[in-house]
């Protein structure tokens, strides 16, 4: 039953992968790439949390927690640059 999940899941995170890259791509404002940009790295997070569970190895979500933080601060980086058009002060 959980396998049968897993794969569903796998299907459904596929899809929203591919809808967030075509939002990346044809994005109408730089605003929205950012943001499909940092959706898309969650969802990358979620199936590598996934491929985890699926084959029972912790090293996995080790990698979705870096992933994640640098997601976080890559996200926080663009945002600034757009606010301020400098990173650092």
């Amino acid at each position: 039953m959980l396998n049968a999940a897993i794969e569903i899941a796998f299907v459904l995170i596929g899809t929203a992968l591919a809808l967030n890259l075509y939002r990346l791509l044809r994005g109408p404002d730089t605003t929205d790439r950012i943001l499909a940009l940092d959706t898309l790295g969650i969802n990358a997070i979620a199936l590598i949390v996934l491929f985890g569970i699926r084959t029972a190895s912790s090293a996995y979500f080790e990698v979705a927690l870096l992933l994640a933080l640098m997601g976080f601060i890559g996200t926080v980086a663009l945002c600034k640059f757009l606010l301020r058009g400098d990173i650092i002060e």
